[in-house]
């Protein structure tokens, strides 16, 4: 019987650091992904965000969920509705499929509680890390993976180890000086905005192309710092990485003990198979990690792997925020016009002045405020098109459409903007076990309630207002801001929070289950709260940080 080092289940950015440091260390890794392996992308907007050429299909695995409807919940399946709780299932995960934006949290997001004290019916608290202990693992991604910046003081400009960014900043389109010119105008600082894409070749991979389809889409240069591009090759060419695509783990096998002795999975034929490790690491998303743990029940834990204590699935985290968006019409510009029509090179602009929020007329105290990002709407032209369809009398066809389409697409371009804050830990936001529907293995899948705190609205609206004020400075028409409670599911983390008392917390500081001696998570369900900003850059730092944690207890 062959026994790895290690068995990892995902392969997105909680996988990768853990198969490139030990398969690099000479520990024999087997990876498992639920997806297929593609060696290549294309840019195709019907196989990306239409047909689901990356994602299950959710007659046969999908999810249900529970959302606000009164005083009470609304139920239903993702099969019987438009919400897809997934990301991206491939070799590299969702992380192929993400548009590189790059913050790394903040010294106060490890310390939010002691820092802004409690909020009635949120379950704040502080990690059992601080940001100094992380920050050597940041500094490791930006080389590693490769990130792509330029560092501009701020007033919130987190400590560095590095004086910069490895590589220079992407290249810029011409609204970037324009939000510059206007949030300085306002008072404000625009910074430009960390990537994990290659300005220029390194790595062994190839630089940008600039072709202006980024985010949900795969990267054909490889500039794009995926875990698949950046890390997973590297493991699999050391010669002691495995990975097996299209490879569904359904079950966690414990003896009494209550120690790890196997994964059972499903192989690309779905015939059952057995794989056996030393140390186990679970990475494939918060929901369906936490759903994972659930399922693996035993004699010692009949709730659930590692959830005697009924911590596993809750205090589930999305993104809080808001958002806004602006037109800039050419005629507007005529200087400039030329130049504001191209659609390769990247906004790249942030706005960290309220991630501290310090006005009376928002609070008596200052408040955990967020992230302010500027970017060009999505690219995709059909989903574009669509939206020309309706007019202010009712729907358009014929000439008015295409006057109206030739109007949207040749005389203007959209900024967007997306604003980051806190989604506060809740009672209202979990996964648990459905009891009626299963998968196609004959599993439960997970249900998911989509609980928010109002407090992410309170500051999602702050935020989204300062943008658009930015928005209207510079010259942009038809201006509109808004907050949603609506979960941006391609943001999961929690289920499974790290921290220092096994009666609150599923995972130690270095994200090794309290109960289960050789199991870690490393995805972002260990984050007791998710920051004000995208996750995938400190999924990235924690999980080179295990990394290190479980060499050490291979050594032994």
């Amino acid at each position: 019987m062959k026994i790895f080092d290690v068995c990892i289940v995902g392969s997105g950015a909680g996988a990768g650091p853990i198969a490139y440091v030990l398969s690099q260390a000479g520990y024999k890794v087997l990876v498992l992904e639920k997806g297929k392996w593609y060696k290549d992308f294309y840019k195709d907007e019907m196989a990306c965000c239409i047909h689901e050429t990356f994602t299950p299909n959710k007659q046969q695995q999908q999810h249900v969920i529970e959302t606000r409807k009164g005083d009470g919940w609304k139920v239903r399946k993702t099969s019987e509705s438009s919400w897809n709780l997934w990301n991206g299932n491939l070799v590299g995960g969702s992380s192929n499929f993400m548009s590189g934006f790059f913050h790394r949290l903040k010294p106060i997001d490890f310390k939010l509680k002691s820092t802004f004290g409690a909020i009635e019916e949120a379950n704040i608290v502080d990690w059992p890390i601080s940001y100094d202990e992380l920050e050597p693992y940041y500094d490791k991604v930006e080389k590693i993976v490769g990130i792509s910046g330029k560092i501009i003081p701020h007033k919130h400009q987190e400590p560095r180890s590095s004086k910069d960014f490895p590589y220079p900043q992407t290249t810029e389109h011409p609204l970037a000086q324009k939000i510059d010119q206007a949030s300085e105008q306002l008072n404000m600082t625009a910074v430009p905005m960390p990537r994990a894409i290659l300005s220029q070749p390194a790595l062994g991979r190839n630089s940008c192309s600039y072709n202006g389809y980024c985010g949900a889409f795969g990267c054909a240069t490889g500039a794009k710092g995926s875990s698949r591009a950046a890390l997973l090759d590297k493991a699999v060419a050391t010669g002691n990485c495995e990975i097996r695509p299209e490879s569904q783990v359904t079950n966690i096998i414990t003896n009494k003990i209550g120690k790890i002795t196997g994964l059972e999975y499903y192989d690309k034929n779905d015939k059952p198979q057995i794989v056996h490790g030393k140390i186990y690491v679970i990475a494939c998303q918060a929901v369906e990690t936490s759903r994972l743990l659930l399922n693996s029940t035993s004699e010692k834990f009949k709730q659930g792997l590692a959830n005697n204590n009924g911590q596993v699935g809750k205090n589930l985290l999305f993104a809080g925020g808001g958002a806004a968006s602006g037109r800039i019409n050419y005629a507007d510009f005529p200087a400039e016009a030329t130049a504001l029509r191209e659609n390769g090179p990247f906004i790249n602009r942030s706005i960290y002045d309220f991630y501290v929020i310090d006005d009376p007329k928002f609070a008596d105290k200052p408040m955990k405020g967020g992230t302010i990002d500027f970017v060009h709407a999505h690219p995709n032209p059909i989903a574009r098109a669509t939206r020309q369809i309706r007019g202010k009398k009712g729907i358009l066809w014929g000439k008015p459409l295409k006057r109206k389409m030739e109007d949207y697409f040749q005389n203007g371009r959209y900024i967007k903007v997306e604003a980051f804050c806190d989604w506060l830990p809740n009672d209202d936001s979990f996964v648990s076990i459905d009891p009626e529907v299963k998968d196609k293995w004959g599993k439960p899948v997970a249900r998911v309630r989509f609980g928010f705190h109002f407090h992410n609205l309170k500051v999602g609206y702050y935020l989204a207002e300062k943008s658009a004020q930015v928005l209207k400075k510079l010259g942009a028409t038809d201006v509109v801001h808004f907050a949603s409670g609506a979960p941006p599911v391609n943001l999961q983390a929690g289920g499974c929070r790290f921290g220092n008392d096994p009666k609150t917390s599923v995972l130690d500081k270095n994200c090794q289950a309290h109960e289960v001696e050789n199991l870690y998570i490393t995805d972002a369900s260990f984050m007791p709260n998710a920051g004000s900003a995208p996750f995938t850059w400190t999924i990235y730092a924690n999980s080179f940080r295990v990394a290190d944690k479980i060499l050490e207890k291979l050594k032994v």
